[in-house]
């Protein structure tokens, strides 16, 4: 299977073989369930808390003698019970994070790559160059491929790009190396260089 190698201005220069191992195959959706569920999760802070009564300040003194009042029993003002009491059954601090075996991981990413060639959604640059770190610039060249929406994967930092890219809401940057499946479907398309590309499939098999 081949896949064209496109310039900056949207012309073809060459043509690259991919591998049919994370390419050529039937798409598994299930797996991004997984993977994505994993990445949100582990991307909660989990800081949420609470404090019981037991934490609550204040407190520590019977608010009245047990009988004899003709109210009822109580033994703190910082019972659940009552107005700034504490919390019951609060949320505490906690670690939300969890781990998908890497086989999965490996086979989510493959199916994501494999989901975007076969939508046309796949396009692959031999270099991307910004002479300067300014927005407009890459936006004319993101235009001249007919994009709108996409995650830009690069082989390795490249400042001008990153910069001139980082105000623009619907694309982003990201090296190769970072590359995870929720962001390659967070974004209508995927652009990667031929180097991103080739150290991907290496990554992934």
């Amino acid at each position: 299977m081949n896949v064209e190698v496109l310039d900056t201005n949207g012309s073809k220069v060459s043509e690259l073989a991919l591998s049919d191992d994370v390419f050529n195959g039937e798409v598994k959706e299930h797996l991004f369930y997984e993977v994505v569920k994993m990445q949100l999760a582990n991307r909660r802070s989990g800081s949420a808390s609470t404090k019981t009564k037991g934490e609550v300040s204040g407190g520590g003194i019977k608010p009245w003698k047990q009988k004899g009042t003709g109210r009822a029993r109580s033994g703190s003002n910082r019972s659940p019970l009552w107005r700034h009491g504490g919390t019951v059954f609060g949320p505490h601090p906690r670690d939300y994070s969890y781990k998908v075996p890497k086989k999965v991981m490996k086979e989510a990413l493959k199916n994501a790559l494999r989901l975007r060639l076969k939508e046309g959604r796949l396009k692959v640059l031999s270099t991307i160059d910004l002479g300067e770190p300014k927005t407009k610039s890459a936006l004319d060249l993101l235009k001249r491929q007919g994009l709108d929406n996409a995650l830009i994967v690069i082989d390795g930092p490249n400042r001008n790009l990153e910069l001139a890219v980082r105000n623009l809401k619907d694309f982003q940057v990201q090296v190769a190396g970072g590359l995870n499946v929720y962001d390659i479907l967070s974004y209508d398309n995927l652009v990667i260089t031929r180097g991103a590309l080739e150290k991907v499939e290496a990554l992934v098999q």
